[in-house]
């Protein structure tokens, strides 16, 4: 009989830069309920802090390797330099954004949580060793661009940006999802290690799933073809760029899907 993993077995600890920078964002959304309209600045400097211990955590992990979460989640060399260029990105937008949405008249205290949010989100994905934690991180890091992208508000052009990020951002995931379900049908498994080793099989002629395989191989392809705007998917990118704020367009140019 198998016994229920312990606390000691998910091995947090090595999920600590993304779970910091997650907690600092949804706590600087409460916070900012307390700042003055004409004061927004602070929340911008908070967010700032926030990076900075997240990125200082992240440098303390950076040497060391292994899982979390049952296999779900990994840290090596690659996740942590991975994460550097997120807060970097991250910590560049912000900048660039206290000027801006103080010049045009979109100052809103949520825009700098977002950003947080958004970056753990990203954060995660670089982490994300299963098919489940992947589309986890996915929406993480989707939902608050979805509403970044109409910041302008009551700008029509940023409305209509982030109306069809969302529906596309959507429409993928269900891509997504399908093809995950199928590649599990196909496997057994969820776990990216495993099913490498499961395809290793099928494609040895030990297995008779190829057909559900390459399918839903396919639709995982196309879901995260539509979230990083690769070529015939892209369609979506020229008026979500145009009608984000500049410092969102530049954020998810660089750091995002």
């Amino acid at each position: 009989m198998s016994s229920l993993p312990n606390f000691a077995d998910y091995n947090i600890a090595l999920a600590t830069p993304v779970i910091v920078l997650a907690v600092w964002g949804t706590l600087l959304l409460i916070v900012d309920l307390f700042i003055a309209e004409n004061r927004k600045h602070i929340t911008a400097w908070l967010a700032v802090a926030g990076l900075a211990v997240t990125f200082i955590v992240n440098l303390v992990l950076y040497n060391v390797q292994g899982e979390a979460f049952l296999g779900m989640f990994v840290n090596d060399h690659f996740s942590s330099f991975m994460n550097i260029i997120v807060l970097v990105t991250a910590f560049i937008s912000i900048l660039l954004s206290i000027d801006y949405l103080r010049r045009t008249g979109i100052e809103r205290g949520e825009y700098y949580p977002l950003i947080l949010l958004t970056s753990a989100g990203m954060m995660f994905m670089g982490h994300a060793n299963d098919l489940i934690t992947v589309f986890v991180a996915l929406e993480m890091l989707s939902i608050p661009l979805y509403i970044m992208a109409a910041f302008r508000y009551p700008e029509l052009k940023s409305e209509e940006a982030g109306l069809k990020y969302f529906i596309l951002g959507a429409f993928s995931s269900a891509f997504f999802v399908y093809g995950a379900a199928l590649i599990y049908g196909a496997t057994g498994a969820t776990n990216l290690n495993e099913i490498f080793a499961a395809v290793a099989r099928i494609v040895a002629g030990e297995g008779t799933s190829a057909f559900l395989l390459l399918l839903g191989s396919g639709l995982v392809l196309v879901g995260l073809g539509f979230k990083v705007a690769v070529v015939p998917f892209h369609m979506w990118t020229p008026d979500v760029y145009q009608g984000a704020p500049t410092p969102v367009t530049a954020f998810m140019s660089v750091g995002a899907p």
